[in-house]
């Protein structure tokens, strides 16, 4: 007899059968759940297009299922030479995987491990709620799932190889760290900073907007926005949404989940979630974006630790103290009016009550304002005599 398990739909919970894992617990099916998540899930146009030949085909591939050995083989053995990544959550490797039956070219991946027996059966969840997820959403800032393999305790999700690794490895920089290609990682300049900020804000907005219920993404943080080579941001780890209220719900009650320091205090105090909880994390990066400091950082100062309480002065009086929130590595190269433009828009994100943030059409058209702005060196003019 196989084991029963409660699956989320729009309306109600239903119930659905999976297979039981290596213990004889259930655990939820990734191709169960991304049945369940696109009857549950009604896309609207949205306009965006794949800046990436690479991605776009990727998002017309079905998700594969791989065999343990096949993603064993893919990483060496999870070779610690091929560690691209390492977090609660278990261990990122970089592989290469023949995905195309045509071509004897081996196309780069990224695998992630999830700790063996993560959470128990709320880990196996969070695989399934991904693969769900990343079966039924497309979007160009979004990342898209090649494939995953569940095998007795084993979970594991394959994504395209993005070599650009994640923003929190490019903005907190102290010193300059060799990348994967030989190049020595720079600090990130105001127009890259602004183009990430856009492209983040469209993945938001698509995910709120433009499908039905929407998706609350719960864990937004530097270290889920992927980079593709050109810079272009893609959200990555969505084992942690939820869908939002539909019909006249104004909120979803769950448990409290996210990172420290990114959580909205609203949500943090109540356990109410709603698409406004995403708002305020993004105003959060916007704010890392622009001051180059962590959300949180223990190596700081006791009362400097949050970027918030730091930051607090001057978002009080954005006018008069947006210069003090600039990155110091930027030194100067930006444009102040688009600056104080981008801190206004932090503000509003980060406002304590939520029915008061901006929605993220309003947070991605005053992005594009100041996408329009962009950083010109200055001239060089050069003596002649």
């Amino acid at each position: 007899m196989m084991n029963h398990c409660s699956c989320w739909s729009i309306h109600r919970q239903r119930r659905m059968r999976c297979a039981g894992d290596a213990s004889g617990r259930c655990s939820p099916s990734p191709s169960s759940y991304a049945a369940q998540t696109s009857m549950s899930i009604r896309r609207h146009r949205d306009g965006s297009t794949s800046s990436s030949n690479t991605h776009k085909e990727a998002s017309n591939r079905a998700a594969r299922k791989f065999t343990f050995p096949e993603l064993s083989a893919a990483t060496d053995g999870f070779s610690d030479s091929n560690l691209i990544g390492e977090g609660g959550f278990g261990r990122v490797y970089k592989g290469h995987l023949h995905l195309d039956d045509d071509s004897g070219t081996p196309t780069s991946v990224a695998v992630k491990q999830l700790c063996r027996g993560r959470g128990g059966m709320q880990g196996s969840r969070e695989f399934a709620i991904e693969c769900g997820m990343l079966m039924a959403l497309r979007h160009a800032n979004i990342v898209t799932l090649i494939g995953y393999c569940a095998e007795g305790h084993e979970r594991l999700l394959v994504y395209p190889f993005l070599p650009r690794r994640s923003l929190d490895s490019h903005l907190f920089l102290t010193v300059s760290l060799p990348g994967d290609d030989g190049r020595r990682r720079q600090p990130l300049d105001w127009n890259t900073r602004v183009k990430i900020a856009r492209g983040t804000a469209r993945a938001l907005r698509y995910l709120h907007e433009s499908v039905t219920p929407p998706v609350i993404y719960r864990d937004l943080k530097a270290a889920n926005i992927l980079l593709a080579d050109d810079f272009t941001p893609r959200l990555s780890d969505l084992g942690l949404a939820k869908l939002g209220p539909a019909g006249d719900d104004t909120h979803v009650s769950t448990r409290v989940m996210g990172t420290h320091g990114y959580c909205a205090p609203d949500y943090a105090a109540s356990g109410k979630l709603t698409v406004k909880s995403d708002v305020y994390s993004f105003g959060v990066v916007l704010l890392e974006i622009i001051t180059g400091r962590r959300a949180f950082d223990a190596a700081r100062e006791e009362e400097h630790r949050l970027l918030l309480v730091w930051a607090k002065p001057c978002l009080a009086d954005v006018r008069k103290g947006y210069n003090k929130l600039a990155d110091p590595s930027l030194r100067g190269r930006y444009p102040r009016k688009a600056l104080y433009q981008l801190a206004v828009v932090a503000s509003l994100c980060l406002h304590d009550k939520p029915n008061l943030r901006p929605t993220m059409s309003e947070v991605t058209r005053a992005i594009d304002h100041v996408v329009s702005q962009p950083w010109h060196e200055p001239a060089v003019v050069v003596d002649q005599e």
